[in-house]
């Protein structure tokens, strides 16, 4: 037995223990983290060169991309890295950066997504008033608090959960470091502790989901006024890809943390895991692209200026 003092590396759950089968595994990685980075990277470049996108919608939904672009970066090329390797090893700094980095992240994007249901609010039901509400400078400390929240939110997380002694091994079961699988580990009662970080954090969430149901409530009530139905299907598609994305993630984070015990294993959270961290950052660009036609034309116009560029 060991306490934290004494513990300079952690080790991650390995996927399998098969040579072929830990290849596969990386390949299948490396085509999932690649097409984040090509779907996120093609958003953020695409938003930042064509004028016509520079509102706030597509402010917002760069910040999203730069988030997801890192929370899928932090987890997924580490874990490649040990299949291809043949390794579980991350070092104890490494975990603690993996951990702030994770909360802070998620946390961001969670209150990012909260301030693009207020946008979508402000677009539909006050279209008047939408360049004062949404002016560049309110965007700007808008995007800035929500990833000043996810700051805070790391920290606090990171520095409760590694100040605990640990004595029950250095072994995670998952492939990236996770607060609950850390306090596993911890010589003391963790319970009291790991449900008051639950409920410090479900206040937050339950907090912002009321008002993204809230704006979602008034959006609904200002579509169902249009006369048109063609209207009204314009209006409302505009949120779409904002609530299947909001629907992905929190329902994936919620199953992850407030699951019971009673139904948790360790292929459940695993897969739970891979759900919550790996599939919004490489889908998120597909859900936002798919329907968004502005956005396409504009992925068009900056493709097809590369070509006549370079050829």
């Amino acid at each position: 037995m060991s306490n934290s003092s004494s513990i300079t590396q952690f080790l991650l759950l390995a996927f399998t223990d098969t040579r072929e089968l830990q290849l596969l595994h990386f390949w299948l990685s490396l085509s999932i983290y690649l097409a984040a980075l090509l779907g996120n990277g093609l958003i953020i470049t695409t938003i930042a060169c064509d004028q016509h996108l520079h509102s706030p919608m597509y402010f917002f939904l760069l910040n999203l991309s730069l988030l997801d672009l890192g929370s899928i970066s932090i987890t997924v090329p580490k874990s490649m890295a040990n299949s291809l390797w043949d390794t579980r090893v991350i070092s104890y700094a490494g975990c603690a950066a993996q951990v702030f980095f994770v909360c802070f992240l998620f946390g961001a994007e969670y209150s990012l997504l909260t301030i693009m249901s207020y946008d979508r609010y402000v677009a539909i039901c006050k279209p008047l008033h939408y360049r004062t509400l949404l002016g560049s400078r309110a965007c700007v400390h808008m995007a800035a608090a929500a990833w000043a929240s996810g700051f805070l939110n790391a920290l606090l997380h990171t520095a409760n959960t590694f100040s605990l002694p640990l004595c029950k091994g250095n072994a995670l079961d998952q492939f990236f470091c996770e607060i609950s699988q850390i306090l596993k580990l911890s010589c003391l009662d963790t319970y009291l502790r790991e449900l008051g970080l639950i409920m410090v954090s479900a206040c937050l969430v339950f907090m912002c989901f009321i008002f993204i149901v809230f704006s979602y409530m008034q959006i609904l009530r200002a579509v169902l006024r249009i006369p048109s139905e063609q209207g009204r299907h314009k209006a409302f598609s505009t949120c779409l890809p904002h609530l299947a994305v909001v629907s992905l993630f929190v329902s994936t984070l919620i199953f992850a943390y407030l699951k019971p015990r009673s139904v948790s294993s360790l292929l459940l959270d695993l897969v739970v895991s891979l759900l919550y961290s790996v599939v919004p950052p490489a889908v998120n660009p597909l859900i936002y692209s798919m329907r968004n036609q502005e956005l396409k034309d504009a992925l068009r116009r900056l493709i097809q200026s590369f070509f006549s560029q370079h050829v």
